[in-house]
């Protein structure tokens, strides 16, 4: 057995994805998935606004 025999191909590809060509796509999702977050909190009210953030606790 030799190693090509061993390493799963991507589906739907002929070759297997380079180390940073698997970063590059995992770091535009994630950019995209904050991106995402940050206007939902904007929509939301803003940053800071929980009870954690040391309000009003009397």
């Amino acid at each position: 057995m030799s190693e090509e025999d061993s390493v799963p191909l991507p589906a739907g590809t002929g070759q297997p994805k380079g180390l940073l060509e698997q970063m590059e796509e995992l770091m535009a999702a994630l950019n995209a998935d904050l991106s995402a977050l940050g206007a939902d909190l904007q929509s939301a009210g803003g940053l800071g606004r929980g009870p954690a953030d040391g309000g009003d606790a009397a």
